[in-house]
């Protein structure tokens, strides 16, 4: 099972951040949820950035490109194996600080990866 960051996490029921919180769940996958709004999602707490989890696999991003350059810190510190781009989260940037580190991207949907069996 892959250990997953949810960056963006939402308790909101419309977000796709949301959906794929309890699809991975669903699928036996660890998450940790993290975002800027309290809450709780597929059971898990929405904690704030900062605390830099060791044992990520992937982080799936859904965070637009214009806010994610005070988290490049944060996403590159986490050192997941791969990172995912979903939809309206691309960001050339950012992917080229994460191929320097070693960081496998990826341009997907998470959702559609993890109901093709390809997560």
């Amino acid at each position: 099972m892959k250990k997953t960051l949810i960056l963006g996490a939402s308790a909101n029921p419309e977000r796709y951040a949301y959906l794929v919180a309890n699809k991975l769940v669903a699928h036996g996958h660890p998450i940790v949820n993290v975002g800027l709004k309290a809450g709780i999602v597929a059971g898990v707490p929405i904690e704030r950035p900062g605390k830099i989890h060791r044992d990520i696999d992937t982080i799936t991003l859904y965070v637009s490109p214009e806010n994610q350059p005070p988290l490049y810190d944060y996403i590159l510190e986490t050192g997941p194996r791969r990172i995912i781009f979903n939809p309206g989260a691309e960001n050339q940037i950012l992917q080229q600080l994460a191929v320097t580190q070693g960081i496998i991207i990826d341009y997907a949907c998470t959702l559609v990866l993890l109901s093709t069996g390809q997560f």
